[in-house]
């Protein structure tokens, strides 16, 4: 049975991203001096939400009902999220300079992966003008 895209509950727009971190301060710490966030706030103990430009957050998550038997998250071993830069070449330097560990080199004058604190994949991409 087909559900006609009109009828369905759920929007066709992305609220947030959940990201799995083991350690909530630092990565707080990180994602906002790469990302430039301010504000944002932590819930539950376990939860940081940060606001971004756009529909969507982003969340940081040590996930307590996720972790596996031995307390430990699993991560995102392939970029899960496309972070937009207009300049791919600034943006990779100021990777390098930041320390971050860059998992490529820029792949087609288009993108590069990088790898948060807790071994996530991230892209960062230039945004198509």
């Amino acid at each position: 049975m087909t559900i006609p895209i009109n009828k369905t509950p759920i929007k066709n727009q992305i609220g947030g991203v959940f990201v799995p971190v083991r350690d909530l301060e630092k990565a707080r710490e990180w994602y906002s001096k790469i990302l430039g966030l301010e504000g944002g706030e932590i819930c539950f103990g376990h939860l940081y939400t940060a606001p971004m430009m756009g529909t969507a957050g982003l969340m940081l998550d040590t996930m307590p009902k996720w972790r596996k038997e031995d307390g430990d998250i699993s991560t995102y071993q392939a970029p899960f999220i496309q972070l937009l830069t207009n300049d791919i070449q600034a943006s990779y330097q100021f990777m390098k300079e930041n320390d971050v560990e860059l998992v490529t080199e820029i792949e087609d004058n288009f993108y590069f992966v990088i790898k948060d604190p807790d071994g996530n994949l991230l892209m960062i991409c230039r945004g198509i003008s």
